[in-house]
């Protein structure tokens, strides 16, 4: 499957070869690799199908996907505006990220270093530090300072291949704070050119103020925020879906009751789910998602072999964090083989966050995955794109590369896709292209 040909990085803009027929807008072609992970997500032993097309070629138009095949056959049928010779690369669609924390104000670093010398993650947040540190940032910022913050964070995910992300709230934790949130996303998905699917995660924990009434912060989420981010979205975005909800079901968070009261009152508004659970401990929050029918279930590592069993049984993506982990020098993992036995879908994300996993890179996610998760760098690769991208309900429009998709495209300077798994550290992705344009590098015309 490897080619023996040189990899170069892409024809530079002086040397893109362009006619005056208008077959196409953009063609790719010359791919030793063309990966178009058709076929809709990979349910559990399926899991790493690439549809790997070899000297592959990919031909697009107003942002579609309109042909993909051999470089032979696609330069005979499809005269292009632009065309970009791969010269041995491989071409694969935008990664996915399906779990992010991108919008916050500051950083932890020092509490990474109470960390390394030995206090917990929950001890920290029981100190009044982890996320209520954050928190009192990023309620004194506006939402200029908070799109302010997160563009750069957004541009080095997207020179590393993420060519769409979910976007969480939840460093509010006041209506208003959330609601400023919210608001960041929405217009920073408008900039683009990284395509932003928002989420609402009010009940990301119990704010300093209801400190021993968590009770009263949950029937102000449901009674409150959430009628107001609906109305806040049917008044300022009406054509647009309402965002995801999400809670952290965990200990030291929010209860399996109170988890339930919150996402069966978000599902009564109208807005889809999502769910965090499982990460320190299980509290049958799998389940929940499952049985309240939830786009997903993230972290993952302390699952109950029964929810696992349900999942295998539903149409709920497991995303599987392992930044999260790693970032906390943790020895246990999401159980992926355990959930690819058990049949469920399985994705991967970054947990992009100030606290425990600030990793802008999908790449890196691949390569850990291939070690801590024992998955092939074919699976990886899938959990990447396609499944990543049922994690947020856009299965039909990304994750692969097939005719009528949304043309979102990658070309790696390697030879061989294992090299995703196999090397870690180093940027491999050489262009990005997101909805038929070439984003990065951003080269001239002419």
């Amino acid at each position: 499957m490897t080619s023996a040909r040189p990899v170069r990085s892409p024809t530079p803009a002086s040397e893109v070869r362009r006619t005056s027929d208008a077959g196409c807008d953009l063609l790719i072609h010359s791919a030793a690799q063309l990966l178009t992970l058709a076929g809709g997500p990979q349910r559990g032993n399926e899991l790493g199908r690439l549809g790997m097309i070899e000297d592959g070629a990919l031909a697009m138009t107003d942002g579609r996907v309109i042909a993909v095949g051999s470089t032979g056959e696609l330069r005979r049928h499809h005269r292009a505006r632009r065309e970009i010779d791969a010269r041995g690369g491989v071409v694969l669609p935008g990664f996915v990220d399906p779990h992010t924390h991108v919008v916050w104000m500051g950083d932890r670093a020092a509490e990474f270093e109470l960390r390394l010398r030995g206090a917990s993650y929950m001890e920290i947040m029981a100190a009044g530090g982890g996320i209520a540190s954050t928190v009192r940032l990023t309620r004194l910022a506006s939402i200029e300072a908070l799109m302010l913050e997160a563009r750069p964070r957004l541009w080095r995910m997207l020179t590393h291949g993420t060519t769409t992300a979910e976007a969480k709230t939840g460093y509010g934790l006041e209506t208003g704070a959330e609601l400023r949130l919210l608001e960041a996303v929405l217009r920073l998905d408008g900039e683009g050119p990284l395509e932003l699917a928002p989420t609402l995660l009010g009940a990301h924990a119990v704010p300093p103020e209801f400190s021993g009434d968590t009770q009263g912060y949950v029937d102000l989420v449901c009674s409150q925020m959430l009628p107001a981010a609906r109305s806040h979205m049917q008044s300022s975005r009406p054509d647009r879906p309402l965002p995801f909800v999400d809670v952290f079901c965990e200990q030291g968070a929010f209860d399996l009751a109170q988890s339930r009261q919150i996402l069966a009152t978000a599902r009564r508004l109208g807005f889809p789910l999502k769910i965090h659970a499982d990460e320190f401990a299980g509290l049958g929050g799998t389940a929940l998602a499952v049985e309240l029918g939830a786009v997903s279930a993230d972290h993952l590592v302390h699952t109950p072999p029964t929810d696992i069993a349900a999942l295998g049984r539903s149409t709920t993506v497991a995303v599987a964090l392992p930044c999260t982990p790693f970032g906390l020098a943790e020895h246990e993992f999401t159980p992926a083989q355990t959930l690819l036995e058990a049949g469920a879908i399985l994705a991967l994300a970054t947990d992009l966050n100030p606290g425990t996993a600030w990793c802008e890179s999908m790449q890196f996610v691949i390569a850990l995955a291939c070690r801590a998760l024992r998955l092939s760098p074919a699976q990886a690769i899938a959990a990447a794109t396609i499944n990543a991208a049922a994690a947020i309900g856009r299965q039909d429009r990304i994750g692969s590369l097939e005719v009528g998709k949304q043309a979102d495209v990658l070309v790696l300077d390697a030879p061989d896709f294992r090299h995703l798994g196999y090397r870690f550290g180093t940027n491999l992705v050489s262009l990005v292209v997101k909805n038929g344009q070439v984003v990065h590098p951003v080269w001239p015309e002419g």
